[in-house]
C-alpha cells in the first residue's frame, strides 16, 4: 500500500501524461482493468492534459477560496466522458464463460450471466433476511402505530427512545439489530457510523484536512471525471442537486485518500498504477493512480449523494462514504465470482425470477425481453437515483443491518413481480423498459416483506 507521503511525492514529481501499468495477469479481470486505464490515458492524450500536476500558488488560492462552492470553478468538461457505464460492465459480464465448465454434468445455464456461481435461492435468502418478513412492526411502515412496550406512545417515539439509548451505548452489534426494525431518521447517521465502526475525532479531522490540502495542491485528471459525473447524475437529480458542492468536496478528497487502498487487500480488484513519464515501471516507480486506486465511473457520485440527506458535515459524510464504498459498493464494480459481486447479484435476480415468477419468465424469454439488462443498473447503483431518498435510506438500512448486498436482487425481483401484469402485456424490450422506467414511488420495506414472505399482491406504488 502506498502511503500518502509517497503519493504526494510522486505527484510532486509532475506526472506528465504517465502510462498505467496494471499487473500482467492473463484474465478477464485484468483485461477489464486495462480497458479502463487505457481510456484514461487516451483521454489525457486527446486533451493534452497530464494525469497529475502541481497547482500554482494562484490556482491553490482560487480553489481554497471556492472550497464551499467548487461547482462554480470554471472547468471545461465538454470533452470529458465517463470511462464506463453499467451497460458496458454488463456486456463484459455477459460475455464471460468458464472454460472448465462442462455442461454435461449440470443443467445448462440460461440467463445473461453464464457463470456457474453458487447463489442463494429464495429459501436461502429467507434464512438470511427473513426477519424483515417476520418482524411485527417496522418504522418503514408502522411509525404511527402504538408502541410495542409503551402503547401510549407511537412506535416512532418509542423507537427513538430506544435508539437514543443504543447510540449512548456505542455498540455496533446493538445498532445493527436496531436497524433491522427500522431507523429513526434523526439518529441514522450515528447508528450507521456505529455499525460501520466509523469514529470521528481529532485523528479523522487531521486526515480530512490533509486530504483537503492535497486537493488544493494538486490537480488530477480524474478530478474532471468526478466533476463530470456529479454534473451528469446528482446535479440533474431533483433530490440532490443542492448538494453538488458538498459532493465535490467529498469525492475529490476520496480520490486522494491512499487509505482506500487497504480494501484491495481483500478484493479481487487491483488498483490502477502509474509511473512518471520516461520512468521504467518498477516496484519503486509505480504508484496508485489516483491515490485511492479507484477510477471514477458513471454513477460513482450517487454512492455519496444519499448521505447528504444523513450528514450535514462533510467529515462524517466522507468517512461513512469511504467505509461503505470499501465494504460494499466496490464489490459492484469488480469482475469476480464473489457472492456479493455484480455477476452473482445479477445471476441471483435471474434465478429468483425463474423460480418465483415462472409465467413472467416464460413470457419474457419467448419474446426475447431481457429484464436483467434493465435491473442491472439498479443493482450496480444500489438503487441510488432510482428511489426517493427516504426509501433508499431504508434499503441501505437493511444492507447494513444484515451485512449483505443480497437485499438488492430481492428488491429488484419484488419490483418486477409487482409490475408483473403490465410486463405480461408487453411484447418488446422497449415496452418493458417503459414499464420499469420509473420506480421512484415504491415502498421498499413493504415490497421486501412481501417478497420474502412469498405473498403476491398488486403494484404498491403510492
Amino acid at each position: 500500500m502506498q502511503s500518502n507521503a509517497a503519493v504526494v511525492a510522486a505527484l510532486a514529481a509532475e506526472l506528465q501524461a504517465a502510462d498505467f501499468y496494471p499487473p500482467l495477469l492473463a484474465d478477464v479481470k485484468v483485461s477489464w482493468e486495462r480497458r479502463l486505464v487505457k481510456c484514461v490515458n487516451s483521454m489525457a492524450a486527446e486533451l493534452g492534459l497530464p494525469l497529475a500536476r502541481r497547482r500554482s500558488e494562484k490556482e491553490r488560492s482560487a480553489v481554497a477560496d471556492k472550497w464551499a462552492e467548487l461547482s462554480t470553478i470554471d472547468t471545461d468538461l465538454s470533452q470529458i466522458r465517463p470511462v464506463y457505464a453499467p451497460k458496458d460492465f454488463l456486456e463484459v459480464l455477459a460475455s464471460l464463460r468458464n472454460p472448465n465448465y462442462d455442461e454435461s454434468y449440470e443443467e445448462n445455464l440460461w440467463g445473461m450471466i453464464q457463470l456457474p456461481i453458487k447463489v442463494r435461492d429464495h429459501k436461502g435468502l429467507v434464512g438470511v433476511l427473513g426477519e424483515l418478513a417476520t418482524c411485527c412492526h417496522h418504522l418503514g411502515l408502522d411509525e404511527n402505530a402504538p408502541g410495542e412496550l409503551r402503547p401510549h406512545l407511537t412506535l416512532g417515539a418509542e423507537r427513538l427512545m430506544l435508539a437514543t439509548q443504543v447510540v449512548e451505548r456505542n455498540h455496533g452489534p446493538l445498532s445493527r439489530e436496531l436497524l433491522k426494525h427500522g431507523c429513526p431518521v434523526g439518529l441514522r447517521g450515528a447508528l450507521w457510523r456505529q455499525v460501520l465502526g466509523v469514529e470521528i475525532g481529532p485523528k479523522q479531522e487531521e486526515h480530512f484536512e490533509h486530504l483537503r490540502q492535497l486537493v488544493l495542491d494538486h490537480d488530477l485528471l480524474v478530478d474532471r471525471l468526478v466533476m463530470k459525473d456529479v454534473q451528469l447524475t446528482a446535479s440533474n437529480d431533483d433530490e440532490y442537486f443542492v448538494f453538488e458542492d458538498l459532493l465535490h468536496q467529498v469525492l475529490l478528497c476520496f480520490s486522494r485518500d491512499s487509505a482506500v487502498l487497504r480494501h484491495f487487500d481483500h478484493s479481487p480488484a487491483s488498483p490502477a498504477l502509474a509511473a512518471p513519464q520516461g520512468a521504467s515501471p518498477t516496484a519503486y516507480t509505480l504508484v496508485a493512480y489516483p491515490p485511492a486506486g479507484v477510477i471514477p465511473f458513471h454513477g460513482f457520485a450517487m454512492y455519496a449523494a444519499p448521505l447528504t440527506c444523513v450528514y450535514e458535515d462533510p467529515m462524517p459524510l466522507y468517512f461513512t462514504f469511504r467505509e461503505m464504498y470499501c465494504r460494499y459498493w466496490s464489490l459492484l464494480h469488480v469482475i469476480s465470482s464473489h457472492s456479493q459481486g455484480a455477476a452473482a447479484l445479477a445471476m441471483q435476480f435471474e434465478q429468483l425470477l425463474q423460480s418465483t415468477e415462472r409465467q413472467l419468465w416464460y413470457h419474457c424469454s419467448a419474446l426475447g425481453i431481457n429484464l436483467c439488462s434493465i435491473v442491472f443498473r439498479w443493482l450496480v447503483r444500489a438503487f441510488s437515483g432510482y428511489l426517493r431518498p427516504d426509501q433508499l435510506l431504508q434499503l441501505w438500512d437493511a444492507v447494513l443491518a444484515y451485512g449483505t448486498l443480497e437485499v438488492l436482487p430481492v428488491l429488484a425481483l419484488a419490483i418486477v413481480s409487482f409490475r408483473r401484469q403490465n410486463l405480461m402485456d408487453v411484447t418488446a424490450q422497449q415496452a418493458a423498459e417503459a414499464v420499469l422506467a420509473d420506480i421512484s414511488n415504491i415502498q421498499v420495506v413493504a415490497l421486501l416483506k412481501l417478497a420474502l414472505s412469498g405473498d403476491r399482491t398488486h403494484d404498491l406504488d403510492t
